[in-house]
């Protein structure tokens, strides 16, 4: 008879940097009735290194559709036919827009998105010059998800007031092949590097149900304890008519393994920002509430092409299940070197 998983020494075991994948992989197998004994292990770890305090993130689609890219699960890529709106370099009212948001609400931080595998200067000078015009509104610090950087863009970037950059690693290396072909697994990692060596924080993460194994959820909870990233977001596969991956079967995200699937980033990851991205609204469904105990960071208002939860729903719901959540000064208070720094000033249940 297998022996049943101790999970605390699984826990301990993560911590440490000595989980294999197979123990990994035995974390999201674990039986239903044992989930309760996860979370609470889980919880412990989040509320040693994070409290009861959840960073709420808004999400600005600066540049849509038109990639070159061939990642499978997106409405974006390549080979997509999804009739999403396509546009190049948003203007300069929809970031402020969603700047001034962000400042008057106290949302930790503004993550900006903008579709392509390169950008040349000229694109990535003129980007700059939309997050200059954001810094001089607003201190709400600024995550970019951007594709493949040359390390003088990059300098480029983080002049202007990008503090963090996101690239994904979406799944491990062996199941990485089935998802994509314009770029591999190892540039990925590469980028990231190079962008960490530059001295940005690391924003990376991946998608749950893309078709994967277990095992390959743990390959690239593993990779990222190796890139040490400061946040890491967990989506969970949406698919959208028009994409290649839009038939899939996607019986396996129960709301029970999504939360098992949080709980092992937790493990793997301790000290991480932990993100419940994309999907939250559509699996978790009545154990929603749950995902606090694991999860510190979540998105409100939507995502890249696909709706979500408002900010007033998100903070309704970080309130209803016990949490804090992050509270600025309120608007029309002097500016961004008025604001006051972030503090846990949300209200409990």
């Amino acid at each position: 008879m297998r022996q049943a998983l101790d999970l605390q020494e699984t826990q301990e075991k993560a911590s440490a940097g000595a989980l294999s994948r197979e123990e990994a992989a035995a974390v999201l197998a674990l039986p239903d009735e044992r989930l309760p004994e996860l979370l609470d292990a889980a919880y412990a770890l989040r509320l040693a290194h994070k409290g009861r305090l959840v960073d709420i993130q808004i999400l600005t689609n600066a540049k849509s559709g038109g990639c070159g890219q061939d990642c499978a699960y997106c409405a974006q890529g390549k080979d997509s036919r999804t009739g999403i709106a396509t546009y190049a370099l948003a203007g300069p009212e929809t970031f402020l827009d969603n700047a001034r948001l962000g400042q008057e609400t106290g949302v930790s931080r503004h993550c900006i998105a903008l579709s392509g595998l390169y950008f040349d200067d000229a694109g990535i000078a003129a980007f700059c010059r939309r997050v200059e015009q954001i810094r001089q509104e607003a201190d709400t610090p600024i995550c970019c998800s951007i594709g493949f950087l040359t390390r003088p863009q990059a300098e480029r970037l983080k002049k202007a007031g990008v503090d963090r950059i996101n690239h994904n690693l979406n799944t491990g290396r062996n199941f990485y092949p089935r998802i994509c072909s314009t770029h591999s697994y190892d540039e990925r990692v590469r980028n990231i590097r190079m962008l960490k060596d530059t001295g940005f924080e690391i924003c990376s993460g991946g998608i749950a149900g893309l078709g994967e194994e277990r095992e390959d959820l743990a390959d690239m909870f593993l990779a990222l304890q190796d890139l040490s990233p400061k946040s890491v977001p967990v989506n969970f596969f949406l698919p959208v008519p028009g994409t290649p991956l839009a038939a899939r079967d996607l019986r396996e995200l129960t709301p029970e393994y999504c939360l098992k699937v949080l709980c092992l980033a937790r493990f793997i990851l301790p000290g991480a920002d932990l993100r419940c991205a994309a999907g939250r609204e559509v699996y978790l469904k009545d154990v929603h509430p749950q995902l606090f105990r694991v999860a510190d960071s979540i998105f409100a208002s939507g995502y890249l092409t696909v709706g979500g939860d408002s900010l007033q729903e998100t903070i309704r719901q970080i309130r209803e299940a016990g949490f804090l959540y992050r509270l600025a000064q309120p608007a029309g208070s002097g500016g961004p070197k008025n604001r006051k720094k972030d503090t846990a000033a949300g209200n409990r249940a």
